[in-house]
């Protein structure tokens, strides 16, 4: 999808993310702890401003097709400064 959208730099890392369900109902949470952790992979990149549209059509589409519950997720941050 980023070569599509014409991301050409970009990086990625494994990461490890922790949802607190400490306050749902104990009947609800399949887990059996407090605390769940999920591997993920984040992907970040520099993308012009012309091409983010076209990242989140394909994404969304992507999502769309998904059997799973497990979405890709994108956020646009703007950096405001740099060196």
């Amino acid at each position: 999808m980023l070569k599509q959208a014409d991301v050409k730099i970009f990086s990625y890392k494994a990461v490890t993310g922790f949802r607190d369900i400490s306050e749902e109902a104990i009947e609800s949470n399949w887990f059996g702890s407090q605390i769940n952790e999920n591997d993920s992979i984040l992907y970040y990149a520099f993308v012009q401003v012309g091409n983010v549209d076209a990242f989140f059509t394909k994404v969304n589409a992507f999502n769309v097709k998904q059997e799973t519950l497990s979405n890709i997720h994108v956020v646009v941050l703007n950096i405001e400064k740099h060196n």
